[in-house]
Parts: structure tokens; C-alpha cells; sequence
């Protein structure tokens, strides 16, 4: 088997954009998955200029029946997965917790955690049944799976829970040759993270601004992780600016 096929959630832009380019140039067919058409579109047309196959489905991945219908055409178009890189993700705003509305940190936990859920446990259909059996699944962590910022609850609380789902997943596929992994990020230079260029809380209150890094080395972290034969797996990695505050934080 020569053809790979790689699904990237989040890829409109950002981290989820520079990550399916990187893949598309390693010789992987992609789908891209996003909430909006028109992102997709400008990815679509990047990778396209490749000379790459890739498919873009408008998905909604904190909704089964919107991951169900992304995973139906995956499997019409390309027959099988190899790579699922779980990127999609949001936000809250940093307020205190008090202020936050129901309606916020359920958004974030759609996107972050249900999301991820569901497009991992439709990737497990496809790869215990698919020949040759297996692949692999990249789960977006942050930083944040392991340290939080001021005023961050959703998020983190999220992020904290997709370290659990990599180990479960990780355990649960072993039996399937299907790998999973998981990629913490740490401020990689994108429209999100601009903000940090202009100064972000800290732990003690202050505004300082943060060192960011490329996010062409994230998209190279994610291609490496990716080519590894599944008999070996990255269980977990940090990448993140040398300089910004994590270690020490707080």
C-alpha cells in the first residue's frame, strides 16, 4: 500500500492548515474538516498547487451526525484512514469563572473534547475493519493539558481531558494496530496566538509578552509523528517557543 489517507479537523487555518500542507507534501491524500467552507476552500486550493488529492467536508465535530456524514464520505471517496490528526479546538475568554456562561464552556467542550471523542471513535470503525487493519491518531493537547493559564477553566479542563482519551485510546487500540499519540503545543505563531505579541496575563497578574515559535515546526513535529511505522509511536510531545514561560510558570 503506497496511498496514505489523512484527516485533519481544524484545518482552515492556523495550526490545522500548516499541518495538512506538511502532510500533503509527504505524499498523504488529505480530508480537511472544518466548520466554515470558505478556510477549507483556501486550504483545498494551497494543496491543490501540490499537486495533492484532498477532500473538504464542512464538519461540525462536536455533533455525531455531522462526524458521521464527514466519515461516510471518507470512506466513499478514499475507502480507508491512516492518519486522524484530532487538531479542532476553541476557546473561552479570559474571565473569571464566575462570569463564564453555561453556553461558553459548553461550546469549548464540544469543539475540544466531544469533538476529538467522536472523530477518534469513528476513526477506530474504519482502521479495525480496513486492509491493511490499524493507523494512527494525533491528538492536539496544548500546554494546557498539563499547565493552565489565569482565567482558562474550559479550556483546560478540556485539554487535561484529552491526555486521558490519548492513554485510553492508546490502550484500547493496541489490539487493532492503531497508535495514538498526542502533540502539546506551545506558542505557535498563528491569527489566534497573535494576541502574544501584545502581552498576555501571567500567574502573578502581570501583562507580559510571550515568545512565539513557527508553526511550520509544529507541522514538522506532526510529520514525523505521522511517518513513524506503527509498530512505534510518540506517546507524547512537547513543542513549544524555547523561551516562553512554561517551565517556572507560576
Amino acid at each position: 500500500m503506497t496511498d496514505k489517507i489523512a484527516l485533519v479537523t481544524g484545518a482552515g487555518a492556523g495550526i490545522g492548515r500548516a499541518c495538512a500542507i506538511a502532510l500533503a507534501r509527504e505524499g498523504f491524500k488529505l480530508v480537511l474538516a472544518g466548520r466554515r467552507i470558505e478556510p477549507l476552500e483556501s486550504s483545498v486550493e494551497i494543496i491543490r498547487s501540490l499537486g495533492g488529492d484532498v477532500l473538504a467536508v464542512p464538519t461540525d465535530v462536536g455533533k455525531a451526525e455531522s462526524v458521521n456524514s464527514l466519515y461516510r464520505q471518507i470512506e466513499s471517496r478514499f475507502g480507508r484512514l491512516d492518519l486522524l490528526f484530532n487538531n479542532a479546538g476553541t476557546g473561552a475568554p479570559p474571565i473569571p469563572i464566575d462570569e463564564l456562561t453555561f453556553e461558553q464552556w459548553q461550546r469549548v467542550v464540544d469543539a475540544n473534547l466531544t469533538g476529538s471523542f467522536l472523530c477518534a471513535q469513528a476513526a477506530f470503525r474504519i482502521m479495525k475493519k480496513q486492509n491493511p487493519i490499524g493507523g494512527r491518531i494525533i491528538n492536539n493537547g496544548s500546554i494546557s493539558a498539563n499547565s493552565p493559564r489565569p482565567n482558562s477553566a474550559p479550556y483546560t479542563a478540556t485539554k487535561h481531558a484529552i491526555t486521558g482519551l490519548t492513554k485510553s485510546l492508546s490502550l484500547d487500540g493496541r489490539a487493532h494496530n492503531i497508535a495514538c499519540g498526542q502533540i502539546d503545543i506551545g506558542n505557535a505563531l498563528t491569527e489566534m496566538t497573535a494576541v502574544m505579541q501584545k502581552g498576555v496575563p501571567q500567574a502573578d497578574g502581570a501583562i507580559a509578552v510571550e515568545p512565539t515559535m513557527d508553526v511550520e515546526d509544529v507541522a514538522r513535529s506532526v510529520v514525523f509523528m505521522a511517518n513513524l511505522p506503527l509498530e512505534s509511536n510518540v506517546q507524547f510531545m512537547t513543542v513549544m517557543a524555547t523561551k516562553m514561560p512554561l517551565i517556572g510558570r507560576g
